[in-house]
C-alpha cells in the first residue's frame, strides 16, 4: 500500500511538472498590461466554448496529460484557436515530446501567439496566449528539438480545434 501511494505521488509530480518547468527569459510581464482586439465577458465565452475549453482558456486551467484530443493526432492539417478559429499551429511543426500534450516547435506564423510570464502555482513559466484574445493556450519551454530551434510549445488540446488537410 505504501509503494502504491509513492507511485501515485510520483505520477502526480511528473504530471504537474512536465508542462511546468521554470524559465526566466519571459517575453512580457503579464496579460494585465496587454490589450486584446477581441474582448468578451466570461458569460460570452461560456456560450462560445465547451466547458473544458472554457476552463483551460478563460480560467487558465490544464487538461489531463495523455487523455486529450490531439496528443496522439498524427494527421496532416492545422490547429486553430477553439475560441476564434485563428490558425495557430501546423501539423508540420508537431512532434512527440512525451509530455502528454500536443507539442509544436513554432507557431504557424508570427504574431498569432504571445508569450507572457505565468507566476501561478509557485512556478515561473512562459505562458502562451492567443494574441487576439489573451486566452490561455499552454506554455513554452526550451527543451524542444535543437535542430528546430529548441522550443517546445506545450498546448492544451481543449484550446485548439484541428482542421484536417
Amino acid at each position: 500500500m505504501k509503494s502504491l501511494l509513492s507511485i501515485a505521488v510520483l505520477i502526480l509530480f511528473v504530471t504537474v511538472t512536465s508542462c511546468g518547468q521554470t524559465n526566466s527569459k519571459s517575453k512580457s510581464n503579464s496579460t494585465k498590461t496587454l490589450t486584446f482586439p477581441i474582448q468578451k465577458s466570461e458569460a460570452e465565452w461560456r456560450k462560445i466554448l465547451s466547458p473544458i475549453s472554457f476552463e483551460v482558456m478563460v480560467k487558465r486551467g490544464t487538461e489531463p496529460p495523455f487523455r486529450n484530443a490531439y496528443n496522439d493526432n498524427h494527421q496532416k492539417g492545422i490547429y486553430v484557436s477553439a475560441a476564434t478559429g485563428e490558425p495557430l499551429f501546423s501539423s508540420e511543426d508537431k512532434f512527440e515530446s512525451g509530455s502528454g500534450w500536443p507539442s509544436f516547435t513554432k507557431a504557424i506564423k508570427a504574431g498569432v501567439i504571445t508569450v507572457v510570464t505565468d507566476n501561478s502555482h509557485g512556478m515561473i513559466r512562459d505562458e502562451v496566449i492567443e494574441t487576439k484574445t489573451g486566452l490561455h493556450l499552454g506554455h513554452v519551454f526550451d527543451d524542444g528539438p535543437k535542430d528546430k530551434g529548441g522550443k517546445r510549445y506545450c498546448m492544451n488540446s481543449a484550446a485548439l480545434k484541428f482542421i484536417k488537410k
